[in-house]
Parts: structure tokens; C-alpha cells; sequence
């Protein structure tokens, strides 16, 4: 019988040892006018994912527009001032009274590929900890380069971050494939990825803007919830 309590015993510590290994992604489900994009919180930047959950679980987000869309660039949503906005008024100012530190994980294969979710910031004059807004966030599209582009790239990289920031063959090769805004690496933290919906931020990030990139039609998040 000891024997038998023992062997339970130590089955049911394995077991829970790969229960907290199997641990559940952060899903955040975005409804939005123009179709569903899931998103899953990377664990890695912990910050970030914290405050993003605890937003979307408040209902933060709901109703809010996509405010800034720039064609083979990105979509941006998140401004509270959206909510009730009329057409044509400039938006991008509203969040709420505090910022988020940054979270860089270059190292860890975190990088500005297409798909992938991060937080919008001010700007290094005002800003030079590049902490993330609370509530601003963009969804990258971008666009594919070939090795003259990302040549380039990295030359502004070297002058943006002092060559803190180096675009490895690994990156490359996916913005040479898949595609993104690598001029963005190291200075603006990712934090998550479209795992269902690329097509839903493909259409939004084509849709017609005005001088201000806000779209000439109000595209909007519906209701933002956990999965």
C-alpha cells in the first residue's frame, strides 16, 4: 500500500510539472468591422501581456477604431478618444496616465515581422526610456525586401540605435519572405502575433485614409475579448 501511495504520489508532481509547462497562451479575440483577427500575447514580455489581458478583460478596447492605417506599413488602434469620434477629426492623442516599459527580445526571435502586434509610443525626444503607450497598439504589416533594402535598413538602424540593434541572417530571411518594418527592431516593443485574421489587417491596411491616414470609413473594433 505504501508502495502504491508513493508511485500516486510522485505521478500526480509529474503531472503538474507538465501542466505548468503546458501552461495556456494568451489568446485576444478582436471583432472588428471587417472581420475577426485573433491575437496570442507572447510570455516573453510579461509587461505587456499583463496590461494588454487586463485591458481587453474591462472592455477597454470595445468600439474602438483602427485610427491610423498606412498602406504596406501598419494598422493602429487603441486611442480612447476614438470611441465617440466624429469623421475627419485627427486622433492619436488619447491613452490613459501611464506607459508601459519597454520590452526588447530581439535575442529571443521577437522582431517586427508581418503579423505581429506591438505597442505605439512617443516619440525618443519626449520618450528616451521608449516605453510603450498604455492602450496604443499597431498590428505590422510592412512589406518584403530584398538584401539591397535591408542594407539600407540596417544602415539607419546603426544611426537610430548607435549599432545596438543588428539584423541577423534569420531576420533577414523572414523579412526577405514574409515581410515587416525591420526599421522599427529595438525600438518599439512586440508583444504578441496574428495567429487567425492576417487577411482582416491585409484588408484594413488597404482601405482608403485621408491626409491624417485616418480611414475615410470608420473601421472598428466591435468588442475585444479573452479566448
Amino acid at each position: 500500500m505504501k508502495t502504491y501511495r508513493f508511485a500516486l504520489l510522485i505521478a500526480l508532481m509529474i503531472l503538474a510539472a507538465v501542466s505548468c509547462r503546458q501552461k495556456k497562451e494568451e489568446v485576444v479575440v478582436l471583432e472588428t468591422t471587417e472581420g475577426t483577427i485573433v491575437l496570442k500575447l507572447y510570455d516573453q514580455t510579461p509587461l505587456h501581456r499583463d496590461n494588454f489581458r487586463s485591458l481587453v478583460a474591462e472592455g477597454a478596447f470595445d468600439s474602438l477604431l483602427f485610427h491610423r492605417v498606412i498602406q504596406d506599413f501598419m494598422i493602429q488602434g487603441g486611442d480612447p478618444d476614438s470611441k465617440h469620434a466624429e469623421p475627419g477629426v485627427l486622433l492619436g492623442e488619447g491613452d490613459r496616465d501611464y506607459t508601459v516599459p519597454a520590452e526588447f527580445r530581439l535575442e529571443e526571435g521577437i522582431f517586427h515581422r508581418r503579423g505581429v502586434l506591438a505597442g505605439a509610443r512617443e516619440g525618443d525626444d519626449v520618450n528616451p526610456e521608449q516605453r510603450s503607450s498604455a492602450m496604443q497598439f499597431y498590428i505590422v504589416w510592412g512589406k518584403i525586401f530584398d538584401d539591397a533594402g535591408l542594407d539600407k535598413v540596417q544602415e539607419r538602424l546603426d544611426n537610430r540605435t548607435g549599432g545596438r540593434v543588428k539584423l541577423t541572417p534569420e531576420m533577414r530571411e523572414v523579412y526577405k519572405t514574409v515581410g515587416g518594418t525591420p526599421h522599427l527592431d529595438g525600438q518599439y516593443t512586440v508583444f504578441g502575433e496574428v495567429v487567425s485574421g492576417l487577411d482582416v489587417v491585409d484588408a484594413i491596411q488597404r482601405v482608403p485614409t485621408d491626409e491624417n491616414d485616418r480611414p475615410l470609413h470608420d473601421v472598428r473594433i466591435i468588442k475585444a475579448y479573452l479566448q
